[in-house]
């Protein structure tokens, strides 16, 4: 007898969101450049759906060369221009320049601490923290540890990184294990430990 699967209820809306919460959501990353890709993608959505950003994910990892922060680090006026022209991301100026100023900060904060990792996970003291939600929608939109980081995060002068952006993001690469406790991905992902 097969047993219905059972996720968090955001993603069951499309197969594009079941996809990324299988597989992605959750999952402890400690990839420089997948981090950057999730700060880049974060400070994106603000304001939009995820699925929003999760449809056009192809498009911005052509846009911004695969996340390579050096990559985008490099990248002019010009290439700017180029990407308000770009239907396949969300063309919005401050959001462009966010993170092509985001990966110059991510440079700096490579050469202080090794890695954006080491600097990233220094705000969960290196261990994702373990929630018990019942449901998702319980999950706060901002912690202390979002807050911190995010106040963190500004003063080396990233862009597009406030507590409740923060905290997503903190969520996506697994410092916080915020699927509900019913969900499959929960305990594989620690939870109840």
């Amino acid at each position: 007898m097969n047993e219905a699967i059972i996720r968090c209820a955001w993603s069951c809306r499309t197969d594009e969101e079941r996809d990324y919460h299988d597989l992605e959501w959750g999952v402890p990353l400690h990839d420089d450049q997948k981090l950057f890709e999730f700060i880049v993608l974060e400070g994106a959505q603000a304001g939009l759906s995820w699925i929003t950003i999760l449809r056009k994910r192809d498009a911005y990892r052509a846009a911004f060369g695969n996340f390579v922060p050096k990559t985008v680090a490099a990248y002019t006026r010009a290439n700017v221009i180029e990407l308000l022209g770009n239907p396949g991301i969300v063309r919005n100026r401050l959001k462009i320049e966010s993170a092509i100023t985001n990966a110059r900060a991510l440079l700096s904060v490579q050469d202080e601490f090794g890695s954006f990792a080491a600097y990233m996970w220094r705000f969960v003291d290196g261990t994702p923290i373990q929630n018990a939600w019942r449901d998702y929608s319980e999950a706060p939109p901002q912690t202390r540890e979002s807050e911190a980081m995010s106040k963190d995060l500004r003063k080396r002068g990233f862009k597009f990184v406030g507590p409740t952006i923060c905290h997503a993001h903190m969520q996506a690469v697994g410092m916080v294990n915020d699927h509900a406790i019913d969900c499959f991905r929960w305990r594989e992902l620690g939870g109840g430990k």
